[in-house]
């Protein structure tokens, strides 16, 4: 039994529903909805945080997936696990290569943004502020990439940029 038919959330079983009623109007090879099924058991067991299980699943995914801009949200889910697990340098590594195949995800380069503030922070804790700047100046050129992408979001990066003199 796959796991969202076993997942007793309400919005996963709304989403299950109807994720399981496109699969069948939409014209769809048995791999792209099997690809699909790995895709939406890794969310359903990303959310509940078990990210060991997210993972296989996602890893499962992009063996069967084909569909670039598909594979870009599996990259990014894999990456936003990595993050959450304090594995900032893999994390970065599959935010880049999801955005190599969908260059239209802001939160990729959000996120991408707050590793590099914070380690710019770290190397002000130890005092290198060379390393700190430049680790703010990458903070800086992926959000202002975010922005770019979506300008109404993401204000707290907008003042940290203007603030910083960054803001162009």
């Amino acid at each position: 039994m796959t796991r969202s038919r076993i997942n007793g959330n309400f919005i996963d079983k709304t989403f299950t529903i109807v994720a399981n009623i496109l699969l069948r109007i939409i014209p769809t090879t048995s791999g792209e909805r099997e690809a699909f099924t790995y895709y939406r058991d890794g969310m359903s067991a990303q959310s509940e945080g078990n990210y060991a299980e997210a993972l296989q699943n996602y890893y499962e995914a992009m063996r069967l997936e084909i569909d670039p801009y598909d594979r870009s949200y599996i990259l990014y889910n894999i990456g936003l696990i990595h993050t959450s697990n304090g594995e900032h340098t893999k994390a970065l590594e599959y935010y880049f290569r999801a955005l190599e195949r969908n260059p239209f995800l802001p939160q990729a380069f959000n996120n991408m943004a707050v590793i590099c503030h914070y380690r710019g922070e770290q190397a002000i804790r130890q005092g290198d502020s060379e390393i700190a700047e430049s680790w703010f100046d990458k903070a800086s050129e992926y959000w202002k990439q975010a922005i770019a992408l979506t300008p109404g979001n993401y204000i707290e990066a907008q003042n940290w940029l203007k603030i910083t003199g960054r803001f162009e």
